[in-house]
């Protein structure tokens, strides 16, 4: 499978904490001050330490965690703002989550094949379920400028709903889904899709969440003849394609590995059952 070569160049940057914000009770927001920021296409994810640089090397955690590039703009003194998401559910992202304003966080990225926005007269649909959300927001702002959008997330429940409040000032066909209803429609984000279609004919979808969801999602897109992209959340441990340790069942057989080969892929090339 080969790599484009017109992505943004990486970089490795000691990134300054801005601001490290919890949302609700287990969603936070990060935003980096990142010196030489290339830019990223939508989709694209960085590589963070496991928690703020100190004076005293820690290696415990060693490895980095991947996050997706949630949006990025200008900053002041020549740095970029970028944005992150996540979820507090490990001590690597405990200890992102202790990070403080002007403490420094190490970055690599942008990294990753991106999301290709849909053809003139194509509506694109994202369907985002948990921190998978934190994948579409890029492309949802990217695709609004050339067209239609509409928007279907979903988690368990509300508090667990992430950027619901950006992804409406954006303008776009937006749609809730809670597993306990607590938030929009009772039940997942496949329940409804029919309508966040409507009577639209040409359709493209995006994906990004739990591999369950992003199957029965593909499944569905294959069934009506929509084309279907998705960004698998394979854990990872360099970025780069070195350690093999994202590697995904390809339908043609073998493996690709999402870090380098993804994490975007057409559906159908997938193998989901394996």
């Amino acid at each position: 499978m080969p790599v484009p070569t017109d992505r943004p160049l990486p970089i490795r940057a000691q990134a300054r904490v801005a601001a490290n914000v919890r949302e609700s009770e287990e969603n936070w927001r990060l935003e980096l001050s990142v010196p030489d920021w290339p830019g990223a296409e939508p989709g694209q994810f960085v590589m963070l330490s496991p928690g703020a640089e100190s004076d005293v090397s820690r290696t415990d955690p060693l490895l980095p965690r991947p996050m997706a590039v949630y949006r990025f703009e200008p900053g002041e003194n020549a740095t970029t703002r970028v944005d992150v998401l996540y979820k507090l559910e490990g001590r690597g992202t405990r200890l992102l989550s202790e990070a403080l304003p002007g403490q420094r966080v190490r970055v690599v990225g942008p990294l990753g094949r991106s999301f290709s926005l849909p053809p003139a007269g194509t509506t694109a649909l994202l369907v985002g379920g948990g921190t998978g959300i934190a994948s579409l927001y890029a492309l949802a702002a990217a695709a609004r400028r050339q067209g239609d959008v509409a928007v279907v997330l979903g988690a368990r429940r509300a508090e667990a709903l992430m950027a619901v409040s950006d992804f409406e000032a954006l303008g776009v066909d937006l749609r809730l889904t809670t597993e306990d209803g607590s938030a929009g429609q009772r039940g997942r984000v496949t329940d409804a899709l029919e309508a966040a279609v409507g009577g639209r004919a040409s359709v493209r979808i995006y994906a990004c969440g739990p591999t369950p969801m992003m199957h029965a999602v593909a499944r569905w897109a294959a069934e009506r003849g929509f084309g279907c992209e998705v960004s698998l959340e394979n854990p990872m441990a360099c970025g780069f394609g070195v350690c093999l340790g994202c590697a995904a069942p390809l339908a043609a057989g073998g493996y690709a590995l999402v870090c380098r080969d993804g994490p975007v892929f057409e559906a159908s090339q997938i193998a989901w059952e394996g």
